[in-house]
């Protein structure tokens, strides 16, 4: 449950394309920093020759530690080092924090709306609230907080 007064629909400041490019770029430097500490910790288990898509087990284990980052901030922060920095925060749409499963919607269509030749990303454009692909299937908005 949301204890913060929500502001009317029409107070909404959402989050436009740049600013979100720039969240994803934040949070992906530390993303690539987490990845790094998750291979490190898988060495010493099974063959050392790990390689992310061929081995199953531990591409598994990468995407726990993708999900867990950004899952985690999202359900309990609603927002990640790259939202805070950058003064973003995600909400469902009725305005409440978004659920595990809303989490895990988001963090499945986001690689598709990359695939898609960033048609899924380049969405905001042409969107009345900005919203990408991911936005759809989670359910959620960005909005801008600064």
């Amino acid at each position: 449950m949301n204890t913060k007064q929500q502001k009317p629909a029409s107070e909404i400041n959402y989050c436009a394309l740049p600013r979100r490019l720039m969240v994803m770029l934040y949070d992906g430097i530390i993303m690539l920093g987490l990845l790094m500490i998750a291979t490190a910790v898988a060495l010493p288990f099974g063959d050392t020759q790990k390689v992310a898509l061929q081995d199953p087990g531990f591409t598994l284990w990468l995407l726990l530690v993708c999900f867990a980052y950004l899952a985690g901030c999202w359900r309990y922060g609603s927002m990640t080092l790259g939202m805070r920095a950058w003064g973003v925060r995600i909400i469902s749409y009725d305005g409440n924090t978004i659920s595990w499963f809303r989490c895990l919607l988001r963090f499945l269509a986001a690689p598709v709306s990359l695939a898609a030749l960033g048609l899924g990303i380049m969405w905001a454009i042409v969107d009345q609230k900005n919203r990408c692909w991911h936005d759809f299937a989670g359910h959620t908005f960005l909005i801008k907080t600064a």
